[in-house]
């Protein structure tokens, strides 16, 4: 039977236990920040005080709750408590805590809670070996993860299991984590009767980022700075923390996100907001040169011909930043960041390689007509390549009344230039070809 099958970890001694393992929520009342899910008269909560959850997958943040809520499930079902980590733990372990529930089981009477943190770190072989145990019932299976279970847990153990989404705590709730952590002389800091200033409270929830352990975990380092009765001030916080390390996952959703923001606040014109997602992705410690290339898509993609300059300054600041490196190389970034913003938008080149390309995709796969293609031998010219081919600069107004689409495609449009920026330029060029080739092909101006 799991060390954590009756008491829960409060059955090691508080000697060796973080101030954050010791103020781990006993109850769902005592279960901050998660109220959409676990308030009273929620589907989640009634499913957990009767004991029917069946196996989930947690979603969510560090410190957002998912050990406490997987805990607090196995109390109110009655069944032991199995964790372990994808990261430290592979398939012997597994069968290893099986084991130890089918023994559970048959002594007991109890079944299993098998708790897996940070499962998207088993592979799918890895994950298969829990569908039997799943499906059996021998096994409850809580699965804890802050990756999306849809791109990190494999379709058919996602199909046996209901996904709940945990929030980072808010301030509300991170402060409602503070105080009872200050005062409680059972299982907090009580005894040492500290007092926190409000600049300090502030500057404590602001490092927590969302996430409670990471707050405790401050506080309690700052703590013992602090002498007893004494009071934390704000630069105690700053020593305990250290420096703020800003939520990133480099092959995750929040990597993702931070340049999901920075795209659609350039789409967006949002010069600000575009120079602070650029600040956020570049702290985090991402990979600069993934900002430098989204530039230079985002460039093509949403600008396009509607500045003409606006992907040359985007290449130029990606090898800017290839020979400077940080921190110099920031200011090339932050430079084409606010020219992209200001920049007129034009999906023009974007829809128009999408437009041919579904032409090539859907229709039938078109020849080649015979006057464009090449002839370099004589049998190619006999076959009647490049018969009536006209080159154009030798022509009146430098264009040849010539079609150069297939038959089938004569007369569609695939770009559409847009009346802003550079592009209201490019459509005057193009009414003025249209109207030379048809000079050409001797029809009335």
């Amino acid at each position: 039977m799991s060390l954590f099958d009756a008491a829960g970890p409060e059955a090691r001694s508080d000697a060796v236990r973080p101030l954050a393992d010791r103020m781990r929520p006993r109850t769902l009342d005592e279960f901050l920040g998660q109220e959409a899910l676990l308030g009273e008269g929620r589907a989640l909560r009634r499913m957990i005080v009767e004991g029917r959850t069946g196996s989930l997958l947690l979603w969510g943040p560090p410190g957002s709750g998912k050990t406490t809520l997987a805990l607090l499930i196995a109390r109110h079902s009655g069944l032991c408590f199995e964790p372990f980590s994808a990261v430290t733990s592979g398939v012997k372990e597994v069968r290893d805590a099986v084991a130890r529930a089918d023994l559970a089981r048959e002594r007991e009477g109890r079944g299993t809670l098998l708790f897996v943190d940070e499962i998207h770190r088993f592979n799918k072989a890895q994950q298969d070996a829990f569908l039997p145990l799943v499906e059996s019932g021998r096994i409850v299976l809580v699965g804890a993860t802050t990756e999306n279970p849809a791109f990190s847990v494999n379709r058919a153990l996602l199909s046996r299991c209901r996904v709940v989404a945990l929030r980072p705590l808010d301030e509300t709730a991170l402060a409602r984590v503070v105080d009872p952590a200050l005062t409680d002389t059972a299982r907090g800091l009580g005894p040492l009767r500290l007092t926190l200033t409000e600049p300090a409270r502030e500057r404590l929830l602001l490092f927590g980022n969302g996430d409670a352990r990471k707050v405790l975990t401050v506080l309690e380092a700052a703590a013992s700075i602090a002498s007893e009765g004494g009071t934390i001030d704000v630069e105690q916080i700053a020593e305990a923390a250290q420096h703020r390390a800003l939520a990133h996952d480099k092959a995750g959703d929040h990597h993702f996100d931070l340049l999901s923001a920075l795209h659609k606040s350039l789409r967006n014109s949002d010069v600000d907001a575009s120079v602070y997602w650029l600040a956020r992705f570049l702290a985090a410690g991402a990979d600069p040169m993934q900002v430098a290339r989204r530039l230079v898509a985002m460039a093509a993609e949403d600008i396009g011909l509607a500045d003409p300059m606006a992907l040359q300054i985007a290449v130029a600041a990606l090898t800017a930043f290839q020979n400077l490196g940080l921190p110099e190389g920031r200011l090339p970034l932050t430079q084409a960041v606010i020219y992209l913003a200001t920049a007129p938008k034009s999906r023009g080149v974007a829809d128009a390689i999408d437009a041919a390309t579904r032409a090539v995709e859907t229709g039938r796969e078109q020849e080649v007509p015979l006057h464009l293609r090449n002839a370099p031998t004589r049998l190619a010219k006999e076959l009647g390549h490049g018969r009536g081919y006209r080159f154009a600069p030798d022509e009146p107004g430098h264009v040849a009344a010539m079609p150069c689409l297939p038959e089938e495609l004569l007369g569609r449009a695939f770009y559409a230039p847009g009346d802003w920026g550079f592009e209201r330029k490019v459509q005057e060029r193009i009414a003025d070809i249209e109207q030379r080739r048809r000079q050409s092909a001797g029809e009335e101006p």
